[in-house]
């Protein structure tokens, strides 16, 4: 497949119908938990000011683990309890400082943080008797459904296009508070020698010939992305995980949720995180297609730029070969399984025969 740019086939994708998509949605599949419960929960929830009824259940394992609490009144809120190691207590509250200032400023609904009794928005306490604190955050409940593969989510793709340029808008002009800490996600992060969420190497069902192949795609990428370069217009601090899972739409408004990932890395990155797990399906491209069409109201995208958004695409694809196979605890890593991989053959394939 090769992606259309003006009426000529210049890249990696052909642009396609959009609403062909059956698989079921495994983006915020949460592990089998249809019980609520409080215990091993008492020392968070006594560190914000919530009621004593208050019960908590697991709606989502990922990276983290978030819990929903709810009370008889129908208050609910969501609490996101962080995996040990992933993210420092300085680097949670520089995350929420920016969705803070994102929704202030007008550019996009997120969450809404509640602070401990102390005052901070970052607690650590002792979750169901771990053998170590974790940090967790507490957000108030927002309202909205997920959209997922089966619906028509050209209009959704447009309006996240053109939230998405005003949030790199903001990024490129905000004032970060002192001492802000956030990831980079560059090519050294995702695919090299200390990759973040585990080697590409590690993915589930790799065999020499994979092993080969996803080599020169991950040459490909970096020698493509070290002449595609930093300039600041093309990088910058950015969501970096604009998949299904992390969207809701409410009354006709796409809000964007779990900031968890943002950091620095290039703007482009951000389209190559729409279709996160479903890369491979025909209908991908032209939901990018849409996306960048949102996007252009709003900001300029040249040519170049878009030219390199394959190269994202295999970016963040081989990362998430690389996510299933060091998660293979997570219900959706085990859902997607080596399937996973042997779907991203057809990708490099496409996108050596394109690029090489």
């Amino acid at each position: 497949m090769c992606w259309e740019v003006e009426g000529e086939v210049k890249g990696f994708y052909r642009r396609c119908r959009v609403n062909i998509f059956s698989t079921e949605s495994r983006m915020r599949r949460a592990e089998p938990n249809n019980h609520h419960r409080k215990s091993g929960f008492e020392q968070a929830l006594s560190l914000y000011d919530l009621p004593p009824d208050a019960t908590v259940r697991l709606i989502s394992r990922s990276e983290n683990e978030t819990y929903k609490i709810e009370v008889s009144s129908g208050r609910r809120w969501a609490l996101r309890v962080q995996r040990r190691g992933y993210q420092s207590k300085n680097a949670l509250a520089s995350e929420i400082a920016w969705l803070v200032a994102l929704r202030q400023d007008g550019v996009v609904a997120t969450p809404v943080p509640i602070a401990g009794r102390n005052g901070e928005w970052v607690q650590v306490a002792r979750i169901q008797g771990g053998p170590e604190p974790r940090n967790v955050v507490l957000f108030a409940w927002e309202d909205g459904s997920q959209p997922a593969i089966g619906m028509d989510l050209r209009p959704c793709f447009k309006s996240l296009g053109a939230i998405t340029a005003r949030m790199h808008a903001h990024s490129s002009t905000w004032r970060r508070p002192e001492g802000f800490e956030r990831f980079t996600w560059d090519f050294e992060a995702a695919l090299g020698e200390s990759p973040r969420w585990g080697r590409w190497r590690d993915g589930l069902g790799m065999d020499a010939i994979k092993l080969d192949l996803f080599g020169q795609t991950a040459n490909l990428i970096r020698d493509r992305l070290a002449r595609y370069g930093r300039a600041s217009d093309r990088f910058g601090l950015a969501h970096c995980d604009l998949r299904l899972a992390n969207l809701l739409v409410h009354g006709g408004e796409v809000k964007v949720i779990d900031f968890d990932d943002c950091g620095f890395s290039w703007y482009m990155y951000d389209a190559a995180t729409l279709m996160s797990f479903y890369e491979h399906l025909p209908g991908a491209p032209g939901l990018i297609g849409h996306w960048l069409e949102g996007y252009r109201t709003v900001r300029p995208v040249a040519l170049a730029e878009e030219e390199e958004i394959p190269t994202f695409v295999m970016l963040r694809r081989l990362l998430l070969v690389a996510w299933v196979g060091s998660h293979v605890e997570t219900e959706l890593a085990r859902s997607l399984g080596v399937a996973y991989t042997d779907q991203t053959v057809g990708l490099c394939s496409d996108y050596l025969r394109c690029f090489g």
